[in-house]
């Protein structure tokens, strides 16, 4: 859920960040979603300069091209960006995650810190599956959305384990009851709370947010600002909800 006004819980943990900045030289790279913006990223970005870091807010045209393609031309482009720094940490929005998951499984990254994915299709999506054969939709989806389904010519399915550190939030409210149908058990309007998880991961976190809208919510922000600092998140804090399967499960 997009929240205008920040909870009390998440100015604590913002204060909490703030009192204790991170070190100049690391830096975050921010990936978008598919049919986003690099203004999607904007409040994230704006948050994690208060809190001290270095923060590249990547614009790539998420529709044009393949997520091989993309995870090259948006990964390679914050990387040069983040230049001389001496952490690069990542965080993402849906379809970016997948984009680092596959840029890791071809390339090393030299200082490479803590990954935080909002929503990933770690496992694919089923509104892919659902609407992919749909006339137009390969249009606007373009080649990278067409390859974020559950089948498979899934990627995400394709990838291995993340041999990085990566904490993962998953939203389990929606504002699209119509998608929601075509997903199991909890979700977001878009990825279901499962179909975030992906073996090997840190930590994992369901959240009362959207697809839509959790990379501006200020909780979510909380969160991520104490993944970076700390490698787990904060479950002291409201806002949350139990998830018993965390590290290290798919």
């Amino acid at each position: 859920m997009f929240t205008g006004i920040f909870s009390r819980t998440a100015l604590l943990l913002l204060a909490l960040a703030a009192s204790a900045p991170a070190p100049a030289d690391e830096c975050v790279v921010l990936l978008h979603g598919l049919w986003r913006s690099e203004n999607s990223m904007n409040r994230m970005e704006e948050s994690l300069a208060e809190a001290g870091y270095r923060a590249e807010n990547v614009e790539y045209d998420s529709t044009e091209k393949t997520v091989e393609e993309l995870a090259d031309e948006a990964v390679n482009a914050g990387l040069a960006a983040c230049d001389g720094a001496d952490r690069i940490h990542f965080v993402t929005h849906s379809m970016g995650g997948i984009l680092v998951r596959q840029y890791l499984e071809k390339h090393d990254i030299d200082h490479l810190g803590r990954v935080v994915m909002l929503g990933p299709p770690n496992q694919g999506s089923e509104v892919i599956d659902r609407y992919a054969s749909w006339p137009g939709f390969e249009w606007f989806s373009g080649p990278a959305g067409l390859q974020l389904g559950t089948g498979e010519a899934s990627l995400p399915r394709s990838l291995g384990p993340a041999h990085f550190d990566v904490g993962i939030i998953a939203g389990n409210r929606t504002i699209n009851p119509i998608l929601s149908r075509t997903l199991p058990g909890e979700d977001d309007g878009k990825v279901s709370v499962d179909a975030t998880r992906v073996e090997g991961m840190n930590d994992h976190m369901k959240m009362p947010v959207t697809h839509v809208f959790m990379m501006r919510d200020s909780e979510v922000i909380a969160q991520v600002l104490h993944y970076l600092e700390h490698g787990h998140f904060d479950r002291h804090g409201g806002g949350t909800e139990p998830d018993q399967a965390t590290a290290n499960t798919p």
